[in-house]
């Protein structure tokens, strides 16, 4: 009788301090897998007790990320489906709040049969059938069962939120068997002193608090500004019992890209392949060809971003814009855009709120600073976002862009900015505005959607991936974002919001040249793209393609914008090939 499939399971821990970079390392490692032919999916553990991340704060926690089921995640499963090529689902993100609610309901329904329930077994056996049932659930195009799940553990080990995870990844190394499990354990080489000295006393304490709770590291990959010294490496490897081979130097890159670079040229491949026995895995040759092919197209993109390419200048005027990651994915968006048509992206933060008239009085060189990046960027860029603070500044915006014929990308909110700006100077209603921040205002160009929940935040808004149909119409035909998705009549994007246009003003606005090219398949009363007549580039989207960018192949909107920005566009769009010196290519 055949032996069924054993999913191999690489547990990502970090210690000493948080935001260390596990998530990149998970999602190098499973790049790396990938180029050997092999299945990967992954799974990220949240100790937190929100059932998602949908009502956190993206300054408080970073970008909340959507799936196309319309689940909130973290944004680290962004990462791993950019790096993997895969469709992950809401049950690759565990929360406790999702542990301990699943735990609960099978009290109350009685499935314990009267038994106490307790953290241990009850949390903990839950926590495994988990990662066993999502790990063995296809996520890859091809529908194979994967054959590495990787499992990016939260937090730091040592917090007591983490407890619960932490015993049920001990427990779960023996339930699925030696060579199935493997630990990777990141953690903090900090440079101490005038002299730049690399110090290993943190890395020993976080293994040992590690080995102290029964998880034992197969191995160590150490962040740090610089390279190992010499003896750096000999000396971990004595007081956190691995060997050398098994600890990696993971310092300071020209870029994100170059880690699974970094890491294969330090011998993971053959550390993981040992370990895990990966030889004995039966890969078509197919298969493995693909996963060549990959590695090499990795290799291209990383040499693209260390090379020195003409600068390409994008403000992003937001609301989240003193924490980066608050745009994770809108920056990957424009970094991948960039790199495929031989441009270096510069992003130029703007605080929507600074360009307002109220910043003038109120602190006028952010004002001036504001208005300073706004007026010598080359494209502009307004990302999504809840709450009034910044919205007039990002209607500013917009009218700079339409007026001065700046490339414009709306994204979300930054479609409904463009059409209060478009009501307000274009159709001669002074008065429009959107619902979320003045429900009774004179003209509600932005209203709320009726089948929305009003009473209750979390996971009622309009989440997932949805079909939008280009309209039959002489503006769709002729549209520069319908040419940039490859001419087809549908494409399905992800959305994340609760206001939609209102469709009684949609006549006059296209009448005034701003024209809805894309709806929503199902009615086609729900407007999803808008591009503006007589325009070098004025798109926007109701949905968020930055969440489906792969650096391999951009998302057709932000291309748009970079093309248009850089001058390229009409080229691109004429099927000229782009080039940058004798060797340099565009590479779609």
């Amino acid at each position: 009788m055949a032996s069924t499939k054993q999913t191999k399971y690489i547990i990502v821990s970090g210690g000493v301090i948080s935001g260390i970079g596990k998530g990149i390392i998970a999602s190098s490692t499973g790049l790396l897998l990938k180029t050997l032919g092999l299945t990967v999916t992954s799974i990220k553990i949240d100790p937190y007790l929100n059932i998602d991340a949908g009502t956190l704060s993206p300054l408080d926690h970073g970008e909340v990320f959507v799936l196309d089921d319309g689940g909130e995640v973290d944004l680290d499963l962004g990462n791993y489906e950019r790096y993997l090529n895969v469709t992950l689902t809401r049950d690759n993100n565990i929360t406790t709040g999702k542990i301990y609610r699943e735990v609960i309901d099978k009290e109350r329904r009685g499935d314990y049969l009267g038994k106490t329930v307790q953290v241990v077994p009850h949390i903990t056996n839950a926590i495994q059938d988990w990662v066993e049932r999502v790990g063995t659930t296809p996520t890859s195009e091809h529908g194979r069962t994967p054959d590495v799940c990787i499992v990016e553990l939260g937090g730091t080990v040592g917090d007591i939120e983490s407890a619960p995870f932490i015993e049920a990844m001990r427990q779960f190394q023996f339930r699925v068997g030696h060579d199935n499990f493997c630990l990777i354990h990141v953690s903090l080489v900090p440079v101490v002193g005038a002299v730049g000295e690399q110090k290993t006393k943190p890395t020993q304490a976080s293994v040992r608090d590690l080995r102290g709770l029964g998880l034992s590291p197969d191995i160590l990959a150490c962040r740090s500004a610089q390279p190992f010294e010499d003896g750096i490496r000999e000396k971990l490897s004595m007081f956190c019992q691995v060997s050398p081979q098994q600890v990696f130097s993971v310092h300071d890159c020209e870029s994100l890209y170059h880690i699974p670079i970094l890491l294969r040229q330090q011998g993971i491949i053959d550390v993981l392949t040992d370990r895990l026995k990966l030889g004995q895995l039966s890969i078509p040759p197919a298969i493995v060809a693909e996963g060549d092919q990959l590695w090499a197209q990795w290799r291209e993109f990383a040499r693209r971003r260390a090379r020195d390419l003409e600068e390409t200048t994008i403000a992003v005027v937001g609301k989240y814009t003193y924490l980066a990651d608050s745009y994770a994915s809108l920056v990957k968006a424009l970094e991948h855009a960039a790199l495929n048509v031989n441009r270096k992206i510069k992003l130029s933060w703007v605080e929507a709120s600074n360009l307002e008239e109220a910043a003038m009085q109120k602190d006028p060189l952010k004002y001036h600073e504001a208005w300073q990046r706004l007026c010598a960027a080359d494209g502009i860029l307004v990302p999504g976002g809840f709450g009034e603070r910044g919205f007039e500044g990002m209607v500013l915006a917009a009218k700079w862009a339409r007026e001065h014929r700046v490339p414009y990308l709306g994204v979300c909110l930054g479609l409904q900015v463009a059409v209060v700006e478009a009501a307000r100077n274009l159709c001669g209603k002074p008065g429009a505005h959107s619902a979320e921040f003045r429900e009774g205002c004179e003209t509600p160009a932005i209203i709320f959607m009726p089948e929305i929940d009003r009473a209750t935040m979390g996971g009622t808004m309009r989440l997932g991936s949805r079909p939008t149909r280009f309209q039959d119409t002489d503006a769709a035909r002729a549209s520069t974002i319908r040419k940039l998705y490859g001419g087809v009549d549908e494409v399905h994007e992800r959305h994340r919001h609760r206001y939609e246009v209102n469709p009684a003003l949609v006549a006059e606005l296209e009448a005034a040249g701003l024209h809805f090219v894309g709806r929503d398949s199902e009615t086609g009363e729900r407007m999803e793209i808008l591009e503006m007549a007589n325009h070098p580039y004025f798109v926007a989207a109701q949905y968020h393609p930055e969440y489906l960018t792969r650096p391999l192949s951009p998302s057709p909107p932000f291309l748009g914008l970079l093309l248009a920005a850089s001058g390229q566009l009409d080229a691109y769009l004429a099927g000229e090939e782009l080039t940058r010196g004798a060797d340099t290519k565009l590479m779609l």
